[in-house]
C-alpha cells in the first residue's frame, strides 16, 4: 500500500511529486542505456497535437459530420494517470541510475506491482478523468487507450493506492495545463460510433506521439508532428479529376455497373446483387473513385471474404490506385504498394516490429487505401483489443464488402453489427453478392424489403429511404451440371479433357483434400504431358505467391496465348472461389451449399471471348453423395465437408440440386439460393439436422448460440478479447502463425540467434532492440513474415514458452501474445532436409500428429502418428 505520514490533526496524507516532473517515458539511448525519457505533460502535449494534424488531414465532410469539437484534448489527456506513485516509482526503476537508496521521498514504499489490479496507468487516467467530471464516454475512452477496458469499477480517483487528494491534485492542474495549451474543453460525445472513433484516433495519436520523432527528451518536438504524420503514412492523397470509366479500367461500363455508380452519390448502404463476372468490383471500385473526388470519403478499404482469397485482387486493386492518383500526389509510390507501406511507415509503439499491429493485415486498416479481409473489418465492431482503432481507420471511408454471401450465422450477426456502425461512421458501404436471399438483404440493410428482382440494387443513401432497384440481364450462359458420387470417375475425365487441351479446375472443401487430389492427379498428369498445380491457403506467402503468378495467370485472361500450348489441371480450395478472375472450360467441385457452388461456377466459362480447346463445352461436375444416404447421415456421406459447413444446410443444398441438369445463369440464381435457404418444416431426419444447426452438438456450437456469441462480442463493456481468440467466422477456429525455417541457432558472442530461412538464407536477429535501426527491423521482420503459415488451432504445432521465444529474440520482430491471457499465438518450427517439421531445440512438435512441408503441397498435417 502507499505509504502516508500523519498530519497533527491525526489525517493521513501523501505528498506528491509535481506534474511537471512526472515521467512518461525512459529514454534508450544509441549505446543501449536506459535513460530519464519525456515528461507526462510534454508526452500530452505531443499526443494532443498529434490528433489536432491527423484530423486536419482528413476531408472536411468527414471531419465536421463525425468529429466532436475538443477531441485532441481526449486525446493529449490519456496519460494523465501516469502521474501515480506507483507509475512514477516503475517507470524510475526502469532507468539505469535508479537504486533504491537515493529514492524520491514521496516514492520510497510504493509497490509498483500493485498496478496489475486497475490496469495499470491507464485505469487511473479513467478514474481520474470521472473524478473531474469529464462528459460522458471521455473517462472510458482514456481508460481503453492500450485496447482494453481497465478493472476500476468501484475506485475512486482520491483512493489511497492512486495517490489520494494530493496526487488527484496534481492530475487535475495537469489537465487543467493541457486545455490551456490547446485552447479547448473536453469533446462532448454523441453516439457509440463516435465513442469507437475517439478512442481509435486516441490509441493511434499515443503510438504516433511515442514513436522515434519523440524519443529523445532533449530533442525539439512540435516541428517533428508533421514529419511523423508523414512518416506514418497519413498521407492526404490527391487524385485525377473527370476520369471516365474507360479510361480508368480500359472498356466502357456495362449498364449494371453505370447504374450502380449513378445510385452511389453519398454515404450510405448499398448492395449490389449480380451475377459471376459482370464486373461488380469495377462498379464499385469506380463508384469509390466518384466519392474521394468529391470529398466525400477519406480512402478505400477493399474487404474480401476471407483470407483465403487469393492475392491477385491486390494486383487488381493498385492498378486501379495507378490510374486514379494524381502524378504529383505526395508519397505516391508509398500508397500504391503494401509492402512499402509496411517498410517505410513508423507507427510508433504499438505499431513497430514486436508490436500487437506491425503487420499487413491491422495495418493496412490505417493505410488511405487497402486490401484485407473482412475479418479485420469485423473487428472494428467487436469488444476487441483495439476494435475502436480499426473503427478509427474506417471511418469516412468507402468500404466495399465483396462476395457477402448468406451461408454464415456468426459472420452474418457480425456483419449486420458492422454495417450498422460504419453508417454511423459516415461511410459509403458497398457490398458485393452474386448468392443473397431476401432476408439477409433485409438484414444488411436494417429494413424491410419487398423486391425479388435479380440482378438488383438496393440503395439507403444516409438520411433518405430504402430505393430497390432492378438492373437489367445482358445475356444469359447455360451450363451442364452433374452430380456423380464416383471420384476415380471425375479423376480420370479431368485427365481425359486436360489430355484434348482444356484448361480444368477441381475445387475441394478442405486443404487436406485439395492436397490428396493434387497427389492423385499429379503423377498421372506428368506422365500425359498435362500440367498439374495446387494452390490453397497453408503455403508461405513466398512460395504462395510463386503459384499464383504462374497458375492464376495462366487461367486469366493473361494466360489467353498460353492456353493452346497445353491441358491443365489446377487444384485448389476456396481460394480459387472468391474474387478471382479465372476461367476454366470443365469444373469438377466437392458438393458444397448452394451459394458456394454458384461462386465457383462463376469460374466457369467466365468471359464469351477466352480461346478454348475445340471440344470444350461449358459443363461442371459436384462430387455429392446420394440424396438418402446424405439425410440419413450426413457427417459419413460428405466426409470433412460437414465438419466445414452445416449438414443441415449441406442437405437442403442437395435437395435443390438433384434434379438439376442444366442451369441457365444469372436467371436461376434467386430460385436456387431461396430454395436452399426459405425457412420451412422439417420431418424425420432433416428436423434433427435443422435441431443441430440452431441448437448445437457436442462438437460444434449452434446458430442461435452463435449469434448469442457474436453479440456478446459485441458488447462495448466486460472483458476484452484478446485479437487471437476474437473468432469472427466459426467454420475456421482460431488461427495460429506456424515461423517456417531450416535452422535456428543462438551465437552468444554476437548476442543474436542465426535464422536459416526455407531457401537457405541465414539471417542474424538480435536480442537487444538497439542492436539494429527501426527501418532494419522492418526489413527483417516483413522477411521473416513470409515465412508464416497460417493453420487452425487445432492442427498447430506445439508451442515453445514465450520466455523460450524471448530468449531466441523472437519479440523483437513477432507479437508474443499476452501470457495472462493465455494468448501464445506464434509457433516457430523447423523443415528438415526430407520436408519433415522437428521442434526448436528438441522440442516435441506435437503429442499425436507429425507434419511436413513441401513447396508444391503446402503445410500438410500426417495423422496417425
Amino acid at each position: 500500500m502507499l505509504r502516508t505520514r500523519p498530519k497533527k490533526d491525526g489525517k493521513q496524507s501523501s505528498e506528491a511529486i509535481p506534474f511537471e516532473e512526472c515521467l512518461a517515458k525512459t529514454f534508450l539511448s544509441p549505446e543501449g542505456r536506459k535513460l530519464p525519457g519525456r515528461s507526462v505533460f510534454n508526452h500530452c502535449q505531443i499526443v494532443g497535437e498529434v490528433a489536432r494534424e491527423i484530423l486536419a488531414r482528413m476531408p472536411r465532410d468527414v471531419v465536421d459530420g463525425l468529429i466532436p469539437k475538443g477531441s485532441e484534448l481526449a486525446a493529449a489527456c490519456h496519460d494523465i494517470g501516469k502521474v501515480s506513485p506507483t507509475f512514477q516509482e516503475k517507470i524510475l526503476r526502469g532507468t539505469e541510475s535508479y537504486q533504491s537508496w537515493n529514492a524520491r521521498p514521496e516514492l520510497r514504499g510504493i509497490n509498483p506491482e500493485l498496478e496489475k489490479q486497475w490496469g495499470g496507468h491507464a485505469g487511473v487516467s479513467q478514474v481520474a478523468a470521472t473524478a473531474m467530471a469529464a462528459p460522458e464516454f471521455v473517462p472510458e475512452i482514456l481508460g481503453q487507450h492500450h485496447g482494453f477496458s481497465p478493472p476500476v469499477a468501484g475506485s475512486r480517483a482520491n483512493d489511497e493506492n492512486f495517490g489520494g487528494e494530493h496526487w488527484q491534485k496534481q492530475r487535475e492542474m495537469l489537465v487543467n495545463a493541457l486545455k490551456n495549451w490547446l485552447s479547448c474543453d473536453w469533446p462532448q460525445v454523441a453516439s457509440i460510433p463516435q465513442v469507437r472513433l475517439l478512442a481509435g484516433l486516441t490509441s493511434v495519436s499515443d503510438w504516433i506521439g511515442s514513436g522515434q520523432f519523440f524519443e529523445d527528451p532533449a530533442a525539439p518536438w512540435q516541428g517533428a508532428i508533421a514529419e511523423a504524420l508523414d512518416d506514418a503514412g497519413f498521407i492526404l492523397p490527391t487524385y485525377r479529376a473527370g476520369l471516365s470509366f474507360e479510361r480508368v479500367f480500359g472498356f466502357s461500363a456495362r449498364p449494371s455497373q453505370q447504374q450502380l455508380i449513378d445510385v452511389v452519390t453519398s454515404p450510405g448502404v448499398y448492395v449490389l446483387e449480380a451475377p459471376m463476372g459482370v464486373g461488380k468490383t469495377e462498379a464499385a471500385l469506380y463508384a469509390a473513385y466518384q466519392m474521394l473526388c468529391c470529398g466525400q470519403a477519406s480512402g478505400i478499404y477493399f474487404a474480401l471474404p476471407t483470407q483465403l482469397t487469393s492475392n491477385k485482387i491486390y494486383e487488381r486493386f493498385n492498378e486501379f490506385l495507378a490510374a486514379i492518383l494524381a502524378q504529383d500526389c505526395s508519397h505516391r509510390s508509398l500508397l500504391l504498394h503494401s509492402n512499402a507501406w509496411l517498410l517505410n511507415t513508423e507507427m510508433g509503439e504499438d505499431g513497430r516490429p514486436g508490436g500487437a499491429w506491425f503487420n499487413h493485415a491491422k495495418r493496412g486498416l490505417l493505410a488511405p487505401f487497402a486490401v484485407g479481409t473482412v475479418d479485420q473489418a469485423l473487428m472494428a465492431a467487436m469488444n476487441v483489443k483495439h476494435g475502436f482503432v480499426r473503427a478509427f481507420g474506417l471511418a469516412g471511408k468507402v468500404v466495399i464488402l465483396d462476395e457477402v454471401h448468406t451461408y454464415d450465422a456468426y459472420t452474418g450477426t457480425l456483419l449486420d453489427a458492422l454495417v450498422e456502425l460504419l453508417r454511423g461512421l459516415h461511410c459509403t458501404v458497398i457490398i458485393l453478392s452474386a448468392t443473397l436471399n431476401r432476408d439477409r438483404r433485409q438484414q444488411l440493410i436494417g429494413r424491410g424489403l419487398d423486391s425479388d428482382a435479380y440482378p438488383l440494387i438496393t440503395a439507403m443513401p444516409r438520411q433518405r429511404p430504402v430505393s430497390e432497384l432492378p438492373v437489367p440481364i445482358a445475356g444469359s450462359q447455360t451450363v451442364s451440371v452433374c452430380l456423380l458420387g464416383e471420384e476415380d470417375r471425375a479423376i480420370q475425365e479431368s485427365l481425359d479433357r486436360a489430355l484434348l487441351g482444356q484448361q480444368v479446375l477441381w475445387i475441394e472443401n478442405t486443404v487436406v483434400e485439395a492436397q490428396q487430389r493434387y497427389l492423385d492427379l499429379a503423377a498421372r498428369a506428368s506422365e500425359l504431358g498435362v500440367a498439374c498445380g495446387l494452390l490453397h491457403s497453408r503455403f508461405t506467402a513466398d512460395d504462395r505467391q510463386q503459384i499464383e503468378d504462374r497458375w492464376v495467370n495462366l487461367f486469366g485472361k493473361r494466360g489467353w496465348s498460353e492456353r493452346s500450348r497445353q491441358g491443365r489441371i489446377l487444384v485448389g480450395t476456396q481460394v480459387l472461389e472468391q474474387s478471382l478472375d479465372i476461367d476454366a472450360d470443365f469444373l469438377v467441385s466437392r458438393f458444397a451449399p448452394t451459394d458456394m457452388l454458384l461462386q465457383r461456377l462463376g469460374r466457369l466459362w467466365r468471359h464469351a471471348e477466352t480461346p478454348r480447346a475445340p471440344a470444350a463445352v461449358c459443363e461442371a461436375w459436384f462430387l455429392a453423395p446420394d440424396l438418402d444416404r446424405a439425410i440419413a447421415a450426413p457427417p459419413s456421406a460428405f466426409g470433412a465437408s460437414a465438419f466445414v459447413y452445416s449438414p443441415y444446410v449441406l442437405c437442403r443444398s442437395l435437395i435443390t440440386w438433384r434434379e438439376q441438369t442444366t442451369i441457365c445463369l444469372p436467371q436461376d440464381i434467386r430460385n436456387l439460393i431461396e430454395q436452399t435457404y426459405s425457412k420451412r418444416e422439417e420431418e424425420g431426419p432433416m428436423s434433427r439436422w435443422l435441431h443441430e444447426l440452431d441448437n448445437g452438438t457436442p462438437r460444434r456450437i449452434g446458430r442461435t448460440a452463435l449469434k448469442q456469441l457474436a453479440r456478446v462480442t459485441l458488447a462495448i463493456s466486460g472483458n476484452t478479447l484478446p485479437e487471437s481468440k476474437a473468432q469472427t467466422r466459426y467454420s475456421e477456429l482460431d488461427s495460429h502463425e506456424v515461423l517456417l525455417l531450416r535452422g535456428v541457432s543462438q551465437i552468444k558472442d554476437q548476442e543474436a540467434t542465426r535464422l536459416t530461412l526455407l531457401n537457405g538464407e541465414q539471417v542474424m536477429l538480435p536480442w537487444s532492440q538497439h542492436k539494429l535501426g527501426k527501418r532494419h527491423w522492418r526489413e527483417l521482420t516483413a522477411k521473416l513474415m513470409r515465412q508464416i503459415v497460417m493453420v487452425h488451432a487445432k492442427d498447430a504445432p506445439e508451442k515453445l514458452s514465450i520466455d523460450t521465444l524471448t530468449k531466441l529474440g523472437f519479440q523483437n520482430c513477432f507479437y508474443l501474445g499476452n501470457p495472462e491471457q493465455d494468448e501464445a499465438v506464434l509457433r516457430v518450427v523447423l523443415v528438415d532436409e526430407t520436408g519433415q517439421l522437428q521442434g526448436v531445440q528438441g522440442a516435441r512438435i506435437h503429442e499425436k500428429y507429425d507434419f511436413d512441408y513441401r513447396d508444391d503441397l503446402g503445410f500438410r498435417v500426417i495423422k496417425g502418428k
